[in-house]
């Protein structure tokens, strides 16, 4: 299949050429939502809620703002938080993009602000039209994973099967990241077993081990109650469904988010935050570790789900497989892959593999996924703290 990208001055490309609308306060969300709701089908919001600096947030932001799949930036201050936005709008200017900031309590309040924000994203959005494209590869891509609204399936069907579109998208060059070392407590031999060398396997198996210490100081770990109904027994059972998504390649690197995979290959996402306990429970929704993937560059996001899920996301395009054959009878409409197909023998885990394979290069030429084409573009981001990654997280 022929692809063709938006090329970035950092040398990536794009597969989408969105507007983004930032907020930079949780009080300027509304005023964001309103600007974009006339041209919903060309812009998306994003934003940080909180008021007070986080390093953590800061990087995400300016990650996201000059992700490939985003033209053009408008960021919404309301203009007393502590967001570094003149630091923000100053990165995403020097990549190239067009970018404005717009302070509420400078502006005349909800109303003008709306009017003025609308104005700029008209503009871009016009100016965006002939942006050219260039020739694009497999090996240009980066592909995130994960699984949400696990049931006794996921493990089985929809997660192996990702593993087997994975090993194939490795070999094609392209990027793949696996993440949630919450959701991968008991496989730390068997994942390090895979490093590309021992000393990275130290680090995969350090990222399960402090996960492991991160949940039980928060007395449970990322197993609920949804997950027992749809008859999964045990953290250590959930996470050997989780496992599979990464499929069978060997491990290329530990990133963290915002950390943008150097190559092709196969990397672990470690999400859960450095130091004491202080932010709480890691990725409180599916969609926060969803932004973190985007924040290491990912152009779309495969998601597992057994019991159902109707999220998509901003930015980046999200490909659901429904691993519950019943479920995707019911969810049929938000499915992209049915791979319940495997339980009721109908399709291999290699049929279904190639299928999320062919999709992924199709969404890249310019296929809409189902939770494009429903209007989802679900977006959450939350207060964390990361050291950065040592010299042995990603081997020469």
């Amino acid at each position: 299949m022929s692809m063709q990208g938006y090329l970035r001055s950092d040398g990536r490309k794009g597969i989408r050429n969105a507007v983004v609308v930032a907020y930079l306060v949780e009080c300027a969300h509304h005023v964001a939502r309103e600007i974009t709701y006339p041209h919903r089908d060309h812009a998306q919001v994003i934003g940080f809620p909180g008021c007070f600096p986080n390093e953590y947030a800061q990087k995400m932001m300016e990650r996201l703002c000059t992700h490939p799949n985003v033209g053009a930036v408008l960021l919404v201050s309301l203009g007393c938080e502590s967001f570094n936005r003149m630091q923000l709008e100053q990165v995403v200017r020097d990549s190239g993009r067009k970018v404005d900031t717009l302070v509420i309590q400078r502006t005349g309040g909800t109303r003008s602000a709306i009017a003025k924000g609308q104005g700029f994203v008209a503009q871009a959005i016009a100016d965006l039209a002939d942006t050219p494209r260039v020739a694009m590869d497999l090996s240009d891509l980066v592909i995130g994973t994960v699984c949400g609204g696990s049931d006794g399936t996921s493990g089985i069907s929809g997660n192996p099967a990702t593993g087997r579109a994975f090993d194939q998208l490795v070999a094609a060059g392209a990027a793949c990241i696996f993440e949630e070392t919450g959701e991968l407590i008991g496989c730390e031999d068997i994942m390090s077993a895979r490093a590309a060398t021992p000393a990275l396997a130290t680090e995969l198996r350090g990222s399960v081990e402090k996960a492991a210490k991160y949940y039980a100081a928060l007395g449970y770990g990322s197993f609920a109650s949804g997950n027992a109904n749809g008859g999964l027994s045990t953290i250590e059972e959930k996470s050997m469904g989780a496992y599979a998504k990464s499929g069978s390649s060997p491990i290329s690197g530990l990133i963290k988010p915002g950390d943008i995979p150097p190559r092709g290959g196969l990397y672990l996402m470690d999400v859960v935050p450095d130091g004491p306990v202080t932010f709480g429970f890691p990725n409180i929704s599916d969609n926060a570790e969803i932004v973190e993937m985007m924040a290491s560059g990912a152009h779309m996001t495969i998601f597992v789900t057994g019991r159902g899920s109707v999220v998509g996301s901003a930015i980046s395009p999200v490909i659901k497989v429904a691993a519950n054959p019943e479920m995707y009878e019911r969810l049929h409409e938000d499915m992209d892959i049915n791979a319940g197909r495997i339980i009721t023998g109908d399709a291999s885990l290699n049929d279904i593999g190639t299928e999320i394979f062919d999709l992924v290069a199709q969404v890249a030429a310019g296929r809409k996924t189902k939770s494009e084409d429903l209007g989802h573009a679900e977006f959450i981001l939350t207060y964390k703290s990361f050291e950065p990654i040592g010299p042995a997280c990603l081997p020469v």
